[in-house]
């Protein structure tokens, strides 16, 4: 019963192209809501936030302002943190994806991904939008904008791709096996509905632009924000260490 008692709580690591708004401050607030309930529950609680630095709109907002994207990023970040002492969250650490120690977590769950033929080189083309950091189908088109409303413009370009496709019989056998996985439990019909629709390989990697970590041994790419702003998670808990305390705490599969 042990691992019941580990509570692991984060935020969303926040995008760092403008300042901190009250979307910022009401996430992180529900957050520590729930980090304060655990803890008077007497729950092992880790609480995390921070700031996602990497990718197109960053390099673009930066040079706007000509300033280097680090140099951006050091800037707009301080807000952030300044947010969450003025609200007084009590979180545990704020991670920046911009650290050394980010960095190298990334690239060893890359270099895992790669060893387990998780990752092939290939092509993609398709409407992306800057805005939304995505691709879009024709279809999903309303008056040649994404259904958020962004702008999109045609892009090919070669691409490193996560087989997702691999997942979906054992994300659906999960599931089943796993009735209470999924929460809440409103949304279960509309997960498994998606993924029993589907699912394609996911794009991983950027050529358009430089503001990221690059992908080991191919530095002409640089690794997309599902790997690098995902990885924060492992980050923030000692990853690529499997053998200190947080990690196996608030990670590690319970012994049985």
């Amino acid at each position: 019963m042990e691992q019941f008692e580990n509570f692991y709580i984060t935020t969303p690591v926040y995008y760092v192209n403008d300042k901190p708004h009250i979307g910022h401050a009401y996430t992180s607030l529900l957050c520590d809501v729930v980090a304060r309930f655990m803890k008077l529950a007497g729950k092992n609680v880790r609480f995390t936030t921070g700031t996602d630095e990497h990718g197109q709109k960053i390099e673009k907002a930066a040079k706007a302002k000509e300033m280097q994207p680090k140099e951006f990023t050091d800037d707009v970040s301080v807000p952030f943190k300044e947010l969450a002492k003025f609200m007084n969250f009590e979180y545990d650490d704020f991670i920046r994806t911009t650290e050394e120690r980010h960095k190298k977590a990334v690239i060893a769950l890359w270099n895992r991904l790669e060893e387990r033929r998780q990752i092939y080189l290939d092509s993609y083309s398709g409407w992306y939008s800057v805005r939304d950091e995505a691709f879009y189908q024709e279809s999903e088109l309303i008056d040649g904008k994404a259904t958020t409303g962004a702008e999109v413009q045609w892009i090919k370009e070669e691409s490193y791709f996560f087989r997702l496709s691999n997942w979906q019989d054992k994300l659906l056998e999960l599931y089943k096996n796993q009735p209470s996985f999924i929460f809440p439990e409103s949304r279960k019909n509309e997960v498994v509905s998606f993924v029993r629709s589907g699912l394609i390989d996911l794009s991983i990697s950027r050529t358009s632009f430089n503001w990221g970590i690059k992908v080991p041994g191919n530095d002409k790419h640089v690794i997309y924000v599902w790997i690098d702003a995902l990885t924060n998670y492992l980050t923030s808990i000692g990853f690529p260490s499997t053998e200190g305390e947080e990690y196996k705490r608030f990670w590690a599969e319970p012994e049985t």
